[in-house]
């Protein structure tokens, strides 16, 4: 009796052990499904706060407004992880990246669709800007760009007394020999440089000796008025930034044709950049369809458009282009300008 007892216990506890067993994979396939669920929902958060804040006009802080200028990068990286959330079979998640990424691409894919332009019978001005990565750009890359596309007016920042040196042996100023600059070592120094008169003004307040402005005559009675842009990088001081870039002024009726040309350190997905060209002005990339092409990388992020050339509405685009310059972390932007006939 103690025998078969003690049989049907183990008889007992084998069954149990038997039942038991399955039960600890399906208790790890759900801790796994919850850790995959949660690191995809961690991963499309920041690009759903980044993309609110883009669509509510908020810059914020040093981080957010280094993040915003990846925006169009956002759109590609929502659009992988709502593929692969569809393929994990994580139907809500998928469906938030989608919507991301459709809002974002709402957002930045008409930059790569030019608009028809004005047909305007005025001058035409040929600008060209250059962030010169205090001093260390090719000079004669720019006389290079000079010649071939047959600049009149040069915006120059990050210009160093020795770059106005070496840009002065490669015969810039025997080309454009009107000249405002305020050289300065490493970033603060910047000028203007052109191939008709410069009458310098005051057109940007308190960094008026940082983004130096000018007068140009252009003959025949025609003038326009160009600033040289470079408001301070916000991941310096974010504060700097926006206050010298509200320093630029504004293109109305009442001024001769004003061209803002230079390193803003902002793109069209920053409110603060999106606010000057409600000042009256044009971003000619943007016109012309081209304004996704990036102009800056620090070799860590993919290039961002953060160099310009805007023009007062009145007038109209007729070329612009991303220029490579050995030398600088920026390359060069060029536009043409077409001024409304005097």
């Amino acid at each position: 009796m103690e025998t078969a007892v003690t049989a049907r216990s183990i008889g007992i506890l084998d069954v149990m052990v038997i039942e038991e067993r399955p039960v600890r994979p399906a208790a790890r396939r759900g801790a796994g499904r919850k850790l995959v669920s949660g690191l995809l929902i961690a991963a499309v958060v920041p690009f759903a706060v980044l993309t609110a804040m883009r669509l509510v006009g908020y810059d914020g802080n040093t981080y957010t407004i280094a993040a915003l200028a990846l925006t169009p990068y956002a759109g590609i990286a929502t659009l992988v992880l709502g593929v692969l959330a569809l393929g994990l079979r994580r139907w809500w998640t998928a469906a938030v990246a989608l919507v991301l990424t459709c809002t974002i691409a709402a957002l930045v894919l008409p930059r790569a669709f030019g608009g028809e332009q004005k047909a305007l019978g005025g001058k035409h001005v040929r600008v060209l800007a250059s962030n010169m990565l205090g001093g260390q750009a090719d000079p004669d890359r720019i006389v290079g760009y000079v010649k071939e596309h047959q600049v009149d007016v040069l915006s120059l920042t990050e210009m160093t007394p020795e770059a106005i040196a070496g840009l002065d042996r490669a015969g810039l100023f025997q080309l454009l020999p009107h000249r405002v600059l305020h050289p300065a070592e490493w970033a603060s120094g910047s000028g203007l440089v052109s191939r008709y008169p410069l009458t310098p003004l005051k057109l940007s307040g308190a960094s008026d000796y940082k983004q130096p402005s000018a007068s140009l005559d252009l003959g025949d009675g025609v003038r326009i008025e160009v600033v040289a842009v470079h408001p301070a990088a916000p991941m310096w001081d974010r504060h700097v930034w926006v206050d010298e870039a509200k320093d630029l002024p504004y293109a109305d009726a009442e001024h001769d044709i004003r061209i803002l040309a230079g390193d803003f350190n902002a793109s069209l997905d920053h409110s603060l950049f999106r606010e000057l060209l409600t000042r009256g002005y044009v971003d000619a990339a943007d016109q012309l369809g081209k304004a996704l092409q990036g102009t800056w990388t620090n070799g860590m992020v993919p290039p961002v458009p953060i160099d310009h050339v805007l023009a007062d509405k009145r007038t109209a685009i007729a070329d612009f282009k991303v220029l490579e310059m050995p030398g600088s972390d920026h390359d060069a932007v060029y536009a043409e300008v077409v001024l409304p006939s005097s």
